[in-house]
């Protein structure tokens, strides 16, 4: 039997298990499965790999895709650059670890954008934000990051900025929320963006994908902005990470 699974915290609501169980099904491949491993501690990655000999790759999600990198043995060239990991091939006791968020979200903006390259704001300063940065770099879209921590960020503004000086929303129209704020079922949050400043020209990427509108997108849409959900970007992770796993290591280079 060929096991992969997902570690994070909480993982309840979580679309891989249901994503690559119907694949699998689709597929025939009666020898694999996916399991979920919601644990309270990246710690317990040593617990979860020790206690299921059988797997071979796992992806990582919050609050670990930073955290999970001191239990690695290598990461992929990219993944260094970006500084968080999502996918992890175990081979032979090996654990390399990729970013496959940054694959995914690359190629789900450029399709959207359709070669616009508006200023972007990246709401939040998480493991996620990490490979946004990173495709918004390569193509070449100038951006802001928005945390909340905003002194652990250098270069970045708080939301109360956005607040007290509407030029930031002006010359940002690619809005991008890479916080889980609105995921469900905590479905009446989301980050505290001055909705008044938005227009139609704004174009709001949200990575949450459950549920597939959430309230920033629906606010959104009312004021005649653009709006799409994270679905799209997590089949193209999910796919990049099962060729991953099914790829000789020496491939990666």
């Amino acid at each position: 039997m060929r096991k992969f699974g997902l570690i994070g915290h909480p993982l309840k609501h979580s679309f891989s298990k249901r994503y690559f169980s119907e694949k699998f099904e689709k597929q025939g491949l009666d020898n694999c499965q996916y399991e979920l491993f919601d644990i309270d501690d990246i710690s317990k990655i040593t617990q979860v790999i020790r206690e299921n000999p059988e797997l071979e790759g796992l992806n990582v999600t919050i609050p670990y895709k930073e955290q999970v990198i001191p239990y690695l043995d290598e990461m992929e060239p990219g993944c260094r650059v970006i500084g968080a990991v999502n996918t992890v091939r175990i081979k032979n006791g090996k654990l390399t670890g990729f970013n496959t968020d940054y694959y995914g979200f690359k190629e789900s903006l450029s399709k959207w954008l359709d070669g616009r390259q508006p200023g972007a704001l990246i709401l939040g300063s998480g493991g996620a934000s990490r490979a946004v940065k990173q495709a918004l770099a390569d193509l070449t879209i100038p951006y802001l990051m928005v945390s909340r921590q905003k002194t652990k960020v250098p270069g970045s503004v708080d939301y109360s900025d956005l607040v007290a000086d509407r030029r930031y929303l002006d010359e940002h129209h690619l809005i991008i929320n890479t916080t889980p704020l609105g995921t469900f079922p905590n479905i009446a949050e989301m980050p505290p963006i001055p909705l008044e400043y938005l227009t139609d020209q704004h174009l709001v990427y949200d990575l949450v994908y459950n549920p597939a509108t959430t309230l920033l997108m629906e606010s959104a849409a009312d004021r005649g902005a653009l709006t799409k959900n994270g679905h799209e970007m997590l089949i193209l992770q999910a796919e990049a990470s099962w060729g991953i796993w099914n790829r000789a290591p020496d491939a990666d280079k």
